[in-house]
C-alpha cells in the first residue's frame, strides 16, 4: 500500500453483467455519497451491462439514472493482476496510464459480483476487498452448498431438491406432492430474487420451473416456511458487531423483487417485533451461519421465525442492497451506527492485517 499519500484510493465498482444492474447502480450512488472524503478518494469503475470496464470520472448522480455511461466521462479501463502494481490501467486515446488503488469496494450484486468471480480477480492482484471473499462469496450465491453446511452447523433449513436440465419434470412434481403446497421454485444461484416462483397449486409449477431455468441451470424447490422473514447485518471477521434484527411484514406473497425495492405492501420494522430473547438468539444464530460460510467483511443473514419460535435459514447476501430502502444500513442505523460510519467500518475492517 501506498503510503505517501494522504488518502486512501478506493475502487468502487458498480453496474455489472447481471440482472441486477440497476440494484447497483443505486447502491453504489448511496456509497460513494457516503464515503468519507478526508480520508478515501474514491476511483469509480463502471462496468457496463455488456461487461465493459470503464473509470468513470462523471457527475456521482448520473449513476443511478444510468446515464453514466458517455464518452466525455469514461475511459476504457482494466484492473492489473500483477501483485507489486495495485493498478487501475486506463486506456487513454495517448496511451496507457496506471491510477494506483489501496482498497477494493465491489458495490455489485448477482452474479460477477457477488458470487467470488470479480473477488478472485482482486485476490490474484493482491488488492484488501471490502466484503467476502471468493469461497464465502461463491458459497453464499449457491443456495443448495449454502443450506447444506449451514445444516451441518446445526441450524435448520428448508426442506429441498436441486433439479438439473435433465432432470424429469415428473421427479419434481413427486417432490412437490411429498412437501405439499406452496412450495417456492428458485434459481440455485440467483439474488434479488430473480427467477423465484411461490406456487401454490400443482398446475403452476411447469411454469415456475421453466421461469428459474432463465436465471440457472440449477434450481431448488423448496418448503414454504410457515413464518415471517427476520434478517441480521453482521459486520467484522474476528469479531463481530451485529445490527439489530429487522422484521418483513408482507400484506400477501412473498419478498420479491418488488417489494424489495419499493415496498408497496411490505413494511419493515426495525427491531423485529419480537421478545429480546428471540431477537438475541437470532443474533447468534446469524453469527453460527456467517461462520459457517466463511464470511468476513458484512454481510446480511436471512432467517425464518415459525409460529413456534423456530429459526430457519434462508440465505445470506454478501452484497446486500445499500439504497435507501435497504435492510443492511436500517439494521446497523438501529444500533447507533450512520451510514458513513459503515462505510468506514466496512473499508477500514478490509485493511486490517
Amino acid at each position: 500500500m501506498n503510503h505517501a499519500r494522504k488518502k486512501l484510493n478506493v475502487a468502487i465498482f458498480f453496474g455489472g453483467c447481471s440482472s441486477e444492474y440497476s440494484v447497483s447502480l443505486e447502491s453504489a450512488a448511496a456509497v460513494i455519497g457516503s464515503l468519507d472524503k478526508s480520508l478515501y478518494e474514491p476511483v469509480l469503475i463502471g462496468i457496463s451491462q455488456k461487461g465493459d470496464w470503464f473509470y468513470y470520472t462523471g457527475d456521482v448522480k448520473d449513476i443511478p439514472t444510468d446515464t453514466w455511461q458517455t464518452p466525455d466521462t469514461c475511459v476504457p479501463a482494466l484492473l492489473s493482476p500483477d501483485r507489486s502494481h495495485h493498478h487501475l490501467v486506463l486506456l487513454t486515446r495517448s496511451g496507457t496510464k496506471a491510477l494506483p488503488i489501496d482498497i477494493a469496494f465491489p458495490v455489485l450484486h448477482g452474479r460477477n459480483g457477488e458470487d467470488g468471480t470479480i473477488q478472485g480477480l482482486l485476490e490474484l492482484a493482491g488488492i484488501p476487498l471490502a466484503g467476502c471473499g471468493v469461497l464465502a462469496s461463491a458459497l453464499c450465491m449457491d443456495k443448495d452448498r449454502a443450506h447444506t453446511l449451514v445444516k451441518a452447523a446445526g441450524v435448520r433449513v428448508p426442506k429441498a431438491m436441486t433439479a438439473s436440465l435433465s432432470t424429469p419434470l415428473m421427479s419434481v412434481a413427486a417432490f412437490g406432492e411429498k412437501l405439499g403446497y406452496p412450495l417456492f421454485v428458485k434459481p440455485v444461484k440467483a439474488g434479488s430474487s430473480y427467477g423465484v416462483t411461490k406456487v401454490t397449486e400443482e398446475g403452476r409449477l411447469a411454469e415456475a420451473v421453466k421461469l428459474a431455468f432463465q436465471y440457472d441451470n440449477e434450481i431448488i424447490i423448496e418448503e414454504a416456511i410457515d413464518g415471517f422473514e427476520v434478517g441480521c447485518a453482521v459486520l467484522g471477521r474476528d469479531t463481530l458487531t451485529v445490527g439489530e434484527v429487522d422484521e418483513i411484514e408482507l400484506s400477501g406473497g412473498f419478498f420479491d423483487f418488488a417489494e424489495k425495492y419499493t415496498l408497496n405492501t411490505s413494511a419493515i420494522h426495525v427491531p423485529a417485533r419480537i421478545s429480546r430473547e428471540k431477537a438475541s438468539e437470532i443474533k447468534e444464530t446469524a453469527k453460527v451461519i456467517y461462520r459457517a460460510l466463511g464470511c468476513s467483511g458484512f454481510a446480511r443473514v436471512d432467517m425464518f421465525l415459525t409460529p413456534q419460535g423456530d429459526i430457519v435459514f434462508n440465505e445470506v447476501n454478501t452484497i446486500p442492497g445499500f439504497t435507501e430502502h435497504s435492510r443492511y444500513p436500517g439494521m446497523m442505523k438501529a444500533i447507533g451506527i450512520s451510514f458513513p460510519e459503515l462505510v468506514s467500518r466496512i473499508l477500514k475492517e478490509a485493511v486490517k492485517p
